[in-house]
């Protein structure tokens, strides 16, 4: 898994931790402050917080810019992006960095790869379709798969499978839909998260999921902490990790190091 995130083998025996940049609202966004240097300078020091606390790789996303589009987003916000992305870059030179543009631009989160050299991208809804707080969004595998062999044919695809805030509008089972993710959707790794921002998922569901894909890379989304990590990561590759690094669990707070550190110990432990 780290190899796909192009991270040295040799660390291939530790789950991996993906550290979350949330960027605050760009320009154009409801609830923009008006600067954008000061976007970047909590993005550079929350990145260089999770790169010191022991992160392997971190993803940048745009989760100040409530309320999100569905699906394209404006080119103001692809600007900003590739502006807050190639900062995150420069001040952890050693770290694969992600992009996620929200709710579901995959094109632009691939663009932005393209520009920046960041590694990998990780997209909501890649194949089938849910029904979230911006609507009814629409899988579109076959475009991004082949707009990332046209541009940026490293970048891995990370996919989340009965993403957070949405309700999947088929049948079946996140373990057949992970399935499908991987080998009808060619997505490089799956995601699997709660109901929501900070909410873990069940060890009921990783392990199903993780019975069907077998050694297919399976990543936490959302909700790993130090008091579960020990018993969801039993049947994960790792985890993706925002709201927890911060100080004091709050979303709204900056990266706590120590926060970072403690969980890094703890999974290496594991």
């Amino acid at each position: 898994m780290k190899e796909l995130l192009r991270l040295e083998p040799s660390f291939d025996c530790n789950p991996l931790l993906v550290g979350v940049v949330h960027l605050a609202a760009l320009p154009g966004a409801p609830l923009y402050g008006g600067s954008l240097e000061h976007v970047l300078e909590s993005a550079r020091a929350d990145a260089v917080a999770l790169q010191e606390g022991g992160c392997d790789a971190i993803i940048v996303e745009n989760f100040g810019d409530v309320p999100f589009y569905p699906r394209s987003v404006p080119p103001e916000t692809v600007a900003a992006m590739a502006i807050c992305v190639k900062a995150v870059r420069d001040g952890v030179r050693e770290l694969p960095v992600g992009v996620n543009v929200l709710r579901n631009d995959a094109a632009a989160a691939l663009g932005l790869c393209a520009a920046t050299g960041a590694n990998f991208i990780r997209v909501n809804v890649h194949n089938s379709a849910a029904v979230t707080d911006q609507g009814i969004l629409e899988g579109q595998a076959a475009q991004t798969v082949r707009e990332r062999e046209r541009l940026c044919p490293d970048v891995a695809i990370l996919t989340d499978v009965h993403v957070k805030h949405a309700s999947p509008l088929g049948s079946e089972s996140p373990a057949e839909a992970a399935t499908d993710a991987l080998h009808r959707g060619l997505a490089d790794a799956v995601i699997i998260t709660g109901a929501g921002t900070g909410r873990s998922p069940s060890r009921e569901v990783l392990s199903h999921v993780r019975r069907f894909v077998g050694k297919s890379p399976v990543l936490i989304g959302s909700g790993l902490t130090d008091a579960n990590a020990e018993r969801l990561l039993e049947y994960a590759d790792g985890a993706i990790v925002g709201t927890w690094f911060k100080v004091d669990g709050l979303l709204a707070n900056p990266i706590d190091i120590e926060r970072v550190r403690r969980l890094r110990e703890l999974v290496d432990s594991i």
